[in-house]
């Protein structure tokens, strides 16, 4: 048993500190707000965001950070992306040992462009963790708190971290595969809620299952060419945390960003959208930070380029996948070969 901070009390949160607790650690779940923290250890439920799913009594709910961290061996961040850097600073002032640092967040931040990890180190000191680790892949929280099967990836660079999270998190209902790819799986599972994106316009659009399931492989395709540039393995995008958490995002009831890219099809602005929406939709920011970096990168990425525009331009998404379906031939398999090539070459 081991004694494991998870900071932030949202739907993936709440369903990550569940799974921890099933495996008989001391979990102890953190919001910054105390009216929330008194809710879940009052109710055992957290109603906001995992409708009539009952948390085990087990799971204490903290708002105080110092109290939640206390002889901690690990310390698991499922925030949004924008205030990782805030919570990190907060966590600098309080932490006093070192310990694992886990990740579950799915985002790039919009103005340096960088990753999860690299925000994480640049906010806390060295002597304060051992390691980082990513946590992610193709799994929606309302189907992990209720114990449907599910499997995703430990990343890290230390091999031997990502399997210290592989034993804390894996059991007959939650599998998680070890890897190294840590590019690879955070950029997969960045860049893919942008295609979701894409995904629930096209189905609000009406354009169906054809149009959608081009999309998302000619989505992936873009993933797959930003991330080699960034230097990520091109095989891990038909892994878990590329080609998996892309097929549950662009698909799925559940998935925030495709419900986000269906009510723009229907007409809303995007801040009537993200009003609408009770959870933070990543792939708006994303999607202004990959668009920028694809242009930095001098990456083509027509997708992204195009949702881009229909977010924060006002273009007419009709319009948008008239461009798209009128670009210059290509041919798809020479793109696949010269990832490969490039990666390969580089290492």
């Amino acid at each position: 048993m081991e004694k494991i901070a998870v900071l932030g009390a949202g739907s993936w949160g709440t369903a990550l500190a569940m799974v921890l607790n099933d495996n008989g650690h001391d979990v102890r779940l953190w919001t910054h707000i105390e009216a929330h923290a008194n809710e879940i250890n009052q109710t055992h439920r957290n109603p906001m965001y995992l409708k009539d799913v009952v948390i085990p009594e087990e799971i204490k709910a903290y708002f105080k950070l110092e109290e939640a961290i206390e002889d901690v061996s690990a310390i698991l961040l499922v925030l949004p992306t924008e205030v990782i850097r805030l919570v990190c600073q907060q966590l600098r002032e309080v932490l006093k040992h070192k310990v694992t640092i886990i990740h579950g967040t799915k985002g790039i931040e919009p103005e340096t462009f960088k990753r999860v990890s690299e925000m994480i180190e640049e906010e806390l000191p060295r002597e304060l963790y051992d390691e980082i680790v990513i946590l992610s892949g193709p799994s929606h929280a309302e189907e992990v708190s209720i114990g449907h099967p599910t499997t995703v990836t430990a990343a890290s660079k230390s091999e031997k971290a990502a399997i210290h999270a592989q034993n804390l998190f894996m059991n007959e209902r939650f599998r998680v595969y070890s890897g190294t790819d840590v590019i690879g799986v955070e950029l997969g599972g960045a860049l893919k809620n942008i295609i979701a994106l894409g995904a629930g316009i096209s189905d609000g659009l009406g354009y169906g299952d054809n149009a959608k399931a081009a999309l998302v492989t000619r989505g992936l395709a873009e993933i797959a060419r930003l991330g080699t540039a960034m230097g990520a393995d091109p095989l891990t995008f038909i892994g878990l945390t590329g080609v998996g958490d892309l097929i549950v995002t662009s698909t799925s009831k559940h998935s925030r960003n495709w419900n986000a890219g269906n009510l723009l099809a229907q007409g809303y602005s995007l801040d009537e959208v993200l009003a609408k929406m009770n959870m933070v939709v990543e792939g708006v920011r994303t999607a202004k930070a990959a668009y920028h970096l694809g242009k930095e990168k001098n990456i083509e990425m027509p997708i992204t380029a195009g949702i881009y525009k229909v977010l924060f331009e006002n273009a007419n998404a009709r319009e948008i996948v008239d461009e798209l379906m009128t670009r210059t031939k290509r041919n798809e398999i020479d793109e696949i070969h010269n990832m490969l090539k490039q990666y390969y070459q580089q290492n």
